[in-house]
Formats: C-alpha cells, structure tokens, sequence
C-alpha cells in the first residue's frame, strides 16, 4: 500500500458510516485488486468528461491504475472537447430555473447544456470535426478500418489540436490512453456527436459506414481480450453511473460462459458501481450487485460495493485515495 497523503487520510477519519463508509471499503477493494495483480476495467457513462473527471482519471492511466476502460461515445469526445475549447464553456448555476424560452436561447448562441455546463458548438463540434473528417477520409482511402476511439488515438497524437489546447494537457484523460495505447470499448458510439457527424458524412456520400469499426467488433475484442488476460489473474469492474457503458461490457463474462460454452471463463473479480439511481422496479442501474450473479457475471464470492452517491464527488475521491493523494 502506498503512503497517503492530505486527501486520502481525511476519507479514512471522517467517511465512516453509510455512503462514506461504502467509498472507503470500495476503494480499499480497488486496492486490494491492484495489489493482487488484477487489472482494473472502469466504465464511463453520463458526461464525466464535462465534469472533467479527467483531472484525476489521467493520473490513474499514468499510474497504471486502470487496464482498460469502456466508455460513452459523449464521453471519449467530451474529453477532447473540453481539451481544445475549456475557455469558451459556459456555467449555469441556476440551470433549474431556466424557462424554454431561455433554453431555446442558449441554443441559438449554440451553447449545448449538460446539467449546469454548456458545450460550445463552433469551438468544440466543428473543431474536432474539420480534423477527424480528415483521419477518417484517409483510413477510406487506403482501405483501413478502426474503431472510434483509435481514430481519436489518431487525432491526438498527430498533434493537431495542440494550437488549441485551452487546459493543462496532464488532465485528458484521452490524451494520457492515447499515449499509452489504453484498450478502450465504447458501445453504441453512434449516438454521440462525432457519431452523428460521421452518419451524416455517410448519409451525404463522403464516407462509408464500413471504416468504421462496429459494436459486434468491439465485443468480439472485449470477449478476446477477458480470455487472454484472466489466464492467471483477474480483471475487476468498477462501474461509474450505469446504461451502456456498463451493461455492454460486464454481459462478456456470461456471454462466454453461456454462449460460447467457455465454462472455464472466471467471473469479475471485483464490482463496484457508483450511481444515485436507486434499487425500483425493473431498474438495472439501481440493481442490487447480487442481482448480477443470476445473469452468471459475478460470483457468489465476488467482492461487491455499491455507492449510492453523485458520481461526479465520489469517483475523484476513490481515484484520490487509490493514488494516495
């Protein structure tokens, strides 16, 4: 275990009980995972790239905290977005009160709200646009297919967007995978911006669907990827809000248990899920974890915490203890 420091020691004397207590069991776990030799995947759903959560994620790449990530296609851009145009965004602390009228405003300026955050279009959309459409015309013309995050991989090492760089370069999260060439799985990409825009190119004739690697590729490179490297040791789940970017990943494990007749393959070795979606009817964000061992993704023996909390607060909290800040 590595000495901690200010942060760190502060969540071991005050978060005790309830919650608190649940994001330091979580995080001793995480730990734990690491020490063992285990390798760590952390799933990211909503917009924790606008809540630049890379701040703290970037240093758990760097550090070797994390192994492979899957993710949102909003948040593998939004990332980037904030990389290149954190200057022109714009907060709203009284996005509550906020009458159509006044939405419809904010997206004339086109300024794109996410919660109290808006997005501006002209300096984050159509930045990255002009750029990527470039990679991916030229993976086309050479015949070559990637996925989604590799042709931002592409993007970013080029060094392209450095001239517009308007953050410390040491808080993208996507800047610190790339350099490490992170596995990243990022499930139903299409609905995202960047997917959007993609479509449309293919829609208007200027690109084909095909050079775009898909979903079913990326499950298949999941599916290899558990295999090769649960021959020895684990690899845990660490689950940041819930939909996609979660449910896609975690069903490898029964998917080849069940349909592949792999009944060697190992459960994961660690879950923990941070959400303030709570346990209701027909709710599999708020699911109880022991719900997962019927659908064959989590043992009986699995280490499982659950953080009904803002994840926006308790990710950097776990991510400061585990890198003893």
């Amino acid at each position: 275990m590595i000495k901690k420091g200010p942060v760190s020691e502060f969540i071991l004397n005050h978060f005790r009980h309830f919650n608190a207590a649940s994001l330091v069991d979580a995080a001793i776990g995480y730990e734990k995972q690491l020490e063992s030799g285990n390798q760590m995947m952390i799933t990211l759903a909503g917009a924790m790239s606008t809540a630049e959560l890379g701040v703290s994620l970037a240093e758990m790449i760097r550090q070797d905290k994390v192994q492979i990530i899957s993710c949102t296609g909003a948040n593998l851009e939004e990332d980037l977005m904030n990389l290149v145009a954190h200057n022109h965004y714009r907060r709203i602390p009284q996005y509550r009160d906020l009458s159509p009228q006044e939405e419809w405003e904010l997206l004339e300026k086109g300024l794109n709200r996410v919660t109290d955050t808006c997005i501006p279009e002209e300096e984050a959309f159509r930045r990255l646009q002009k750029h990527i459409f470039k990679i991916w015309k030229s993976a086309e013309e050479k015949g070559e297919r990637f996925f989604p995050h590799e042709f931002m991989y592409k993007l970013l090492l080029s060094g392209v967007l450095e001239q517009y760089y308007e953050i410390d370069p040491k808080d993208s999260w996507m800047l610190a995978a790339a350099q490490k060439n992170l596995p990243i799985v990022v499930p139903g990409w299409e609905d995202s911006t960047m997917g959007n825009i993609f479509a449309s190119y293919c829609l208007k004739g200027d690109l084909k669907a095909s050079t775009m690697k898909s979903g079913i590729e990326y499950m298949q490179f999941l599916a290899n990827y558990y295999t090769d490297q649960t021959r020895d040791k684990g690899i845990g789940f660490f689950q940041i809000g819930g939909g996609i970017a979660g449910d896609f990943p975690i069903c490898v494990v029964p998917m080849l248990y069940q349909d592949m007749e792999r009944t060697d393959t190992p459960f994961w070795s660690y879950f923990c899920q941070i959400s303030d979606s709570t346990t209701s009817y027909g709710s599999y964000s708020g699911a109880v974890p022991n719900e997962k061992i019927t659908w064959g993704k989590l043992g009986i023996d699995t280490p499982k915490f659950i953080v009904e909390s803002d994840a926006s607060i308790v990710a950097p909290l776990i991510f400061a203890y585990i890198l003893g800040w």
